[in-house]
């Protein structure tokens, strides 16, 4: 059984799809692009598809990943084509690698995001973050299936800065774009738990919905304060390429490197 690792996105107005609609537009692109799939066992066999912390819907994601397993190999690279095109446009394969490594969800500790505010003052958001970083705890509520709960965004939040796209265009309507650095604890904390938070703090209110969307999501380096790619693993574990006398290419494990 060979594993194969896709990085997809939601964009425009893909974002407003929910979770289960793109298992459903997903499962019809295995079929469309003739995958062949590991099913389960069972009275009602589906596709063996892993999927790891969907975005919520709503938002957009450049970042999502998901598993499947094949009963027959294929080249990473052509089958992320054949479900590419096989998918409506925005939602979008943009990276497929074979699983050479375990753990990918356990991968997944931190998430970076863009939060657009528009008709909010750059200057404005500048002070909210301060007032937001500021904190030793900022405390917020959000509606659950057991109820209101209260819970702390801030100790989650491992960055937040305001960046002022109108720098080049003063003469343009309000507008702040936030760049969010979240670690995934339990409870999560969401994008929409931190503006709950700069508005406890610092009044801030955006006069529309704010524009989320998700730019990377990963295993979180503590030294940077990035949030690194999680595929890397699997492409560093992959057999190196290297010609021969006589022009034909052979493939060598990495030095050091074991069975995936």
């Amino acid at each position: 059984m060979q594993r194969i690792r896709l990085r997809y996105t939601k964009r425009g107005r893909l974002r407003f799809t929910s979770h289960r609609d793109f298992q459903r537009a997903f499962e019809r692109a295995l079929r469309r692009a003739e995958v062949p799939m590991a099913y389960s066992a069972g009275f009602t066999p589906h596709p063996k598809v892993s999927y790891a912390n969907a975005a919520p819907t709503g938002t957009g994601s450049e970042a999502e990943f998901l598993e499947i397993a094949l009963t027959e190999r294929r080249d990473p690279g052509t089958l992320r084509v054949l479900l590419d095109e096989s998918l409506p446009a925005g939602l979008d394969i943009t990276d497929a690698v074979e699983a050479r490594t375990s753990g990918l969800a356990e991968r997944l500790t931190a998430s970076v995001w863009e939060l657009r505010l528009d008709g909010v003052p750059f200057e404005d958001a500048e002070k909210a973050v301060a007032a937001f970083l500021g904190a030793e705890t900022v405390e917020v509520q959000r509606r659950t299936k057991n109820g209101m709960r209260t819970f702390d965004a801030r100790a989650a939040v491992a960055g937040l800065e305001a960046v002022d796209p109108q720098a080049d265009r003063p003469g343009d309507k309000p507008c702040a774009i936030l760049r969010l650095v979240v670690r995934h604890v339990t409870p999560a904390v969401r994008p929409d738990d931190v503006l709950s938070g700069l508005r406890v703090v610092a009044d801030l209110a955006p006069p529309v919905p704010a524009a989320v969307t998700r730019l990377a999501q990963g295993l979180f380096d503590e030294e940077s304060g990035t949030v690194t790619d999680p595929l890397a693993p699997d492409r560093e574990a992959a057999p190196a390429v290297s010609p021969t006398a006589t022009g034909t290419a052979v493939a060598t494990a990495p030095e050091g490197a074991g069975s995936a």
